[in-house]
């Protein structure tokens, strides 16, 4: 595909995956009692979870593949192979043990380990066709997916348990994953099959999995443990700042997880570093735009939108929006360290994650929720400076020994 439409294919394939799980909550809310929905929340959160982990660890490494030809293809093979394989030795067990407990929950979490391998390896697949340059076929999967996920829950009946909303849940992403795994097929038949380098120890995803672990444990613990030192008000006003931010988090997403492919595309690490600098000014510039056109909406239209949680988040609004156009800089940067040495990221993430913690809570001791967010954005602010000074170290210091950097099946430098 030419680069400009790989790249609308890439956004409108994450817009579509955010969409469905968005629409999934609401479908399952309107279908549940308030039990029924807290329960199916709470399983939703761990397989969200499960969903971070896996796509950190199989498919971000996947996505840093370079070339063409029968070792990415095989790549890709068995990253979906593994997916499957391991979905399936974490979901037996789950499923076997939370089948002997009592409760709704129990039997809901069964269910989920029941349909983990069909949800988790239709994502991985999608990572697979991103590698592959085929963003198009991940596209017509998802919307396979939104579709048949939309018609199985809207079929069902108001006051059906958690359980039951999990597996129709699970079990309408099937013919999406056969769609996916025959068009995959067609593309990497009698390629090598290779498990063991995604379970040696120099495996990137195993850093990989750190990162997200850190990154999100720590902003939302940290929010959090404010609510319960401080006010609850303090975690919804965040909380609704955020959420107006979606779509940028959509454009976010898309450009860690399915950028390397594209710009791998270009010839050498100066056109990749300046074609991800550009990236990051253009998010920046949508993130002002995106946060003028919030501060523009009347009031009716923001109470729409958050109830009574919008006046305290519209208070929070320069101060999130800031944040977002340092997030957008600070996630190319990262972006830009992986396709350089993809093994330089963990420290940042680590540390500056700890950072946005201390000075989220130094803000909300100064100046309550507005001082938070503020703090918040510091944070990022800081995360942006140091990975693209990283970049650029980088860069200086391989100017004279050409682009010799790459990404090996077992993750190691080569």
């Amino acid at each position: 595909m030419r680069a400009r439409a790989a790249i609308v294919c890439s956004v409108a394939d994450q817009a579509v995956a955010a969409l469905t799980n968005i629409l999934v909550l609401v479908a399952a809310a309107r279908l549940s009692t308030v039990d029924g929905f807290a329960r199916f929340s709470a399983v939703y959160l761990v397989f969200t979870v499960l969903l971070g982990v896996f796509g950190a660890y199989t498919g971000q490494p996947l996505v840093l593949r370079r070339g063409e030809g029968a070792e990415v293809a095989g790549a890709c093979r068995s990253a979906a192979v593994f997916t499957l394989l391991a979905a399936a030795a974490v979901g037996a067990p789950l499923a076997a043990v939370c089948l002997l407990l009592p409760g709704d929950t129990a039997r809901a979490l069964a269910m989920l380990g029941l349909v983990l391998p069909v949800v988790l390896g239709q994502d991985t697949l999608r990572y697979a066709f991103s590698t592959l340059q085929l963003p198009h076929f991940a596209l017509l999967a998802d919307v396979l997916r939104l579709g048949c996920v939309l018609a199985a829950l809207t079929t069902r009946t108001h006051g059906a348990g958690a359980a039951r909303l999990v597996l129709v849940w699970g079990l309408s992403a099937l013919p999406a994953l056969l769609l996916s795994a025959a068009l995959l097929h067609r593309r990497t038949a009698g390629t090598p099959l290779r498990i063991r380098p995604l379970l040696r120890p120099g495996h990137l995803g195993r850093r990989f999995v750190v990162e997200f672990g850190v990154g999100n444990a720590t902003s939302q613990l940290s929010v959090l443990g404010l609510g319960a030192v401080g006010s609850p008000l303090v975690v919804g006003a965040l909380r609704g700042a955020t959420t107006l931010f979606g779509p940028l988090n959509v454009l976010f997403t898309s450009a860690t997880s399915f950028g390397p492919p594209l710009l791998g595309r270009l010839d050498g690490d100066r056109r990749r570093v300046r074609a991800t600098a550009a990236l990051a000014a253009v998010l920046a510039a949508t993130a002002a735009a995106w946060t003028t056109v919030l501060a523009l909406l009347p009031g009716t239209a923001g109470r729409h939108l958050l109830g009574d949680t919008w006046p305290t988040a519209a208070a929070l609004l320069p101060a999130t929006g800031s944040q977002y156009a340092a997030m957008a800089a600070g996630t190319c940067g990262l972006l830009a360290l992986r396709m350089l040495d993809p093994r330089t990221t963990l420290a940042v993430q680590v540390v500056f994650s700890l950072l946005s913690v201390v000075l989220l809570a130094g803000g909300y001791a100064l100046a309550g929720a507005p001082g938070a967010a503020w703090g918040l954005c510091l944070g990022s602010v800081c995360k942006a400076a140091a990975t693209w000074t990283r970049v650029a170290r980088l860069r200086r210091d391989r100017a004279g020994g050409g682009d010799t950097v790459s990404v090996t099946p077992a993750g190691s430098r080569s």
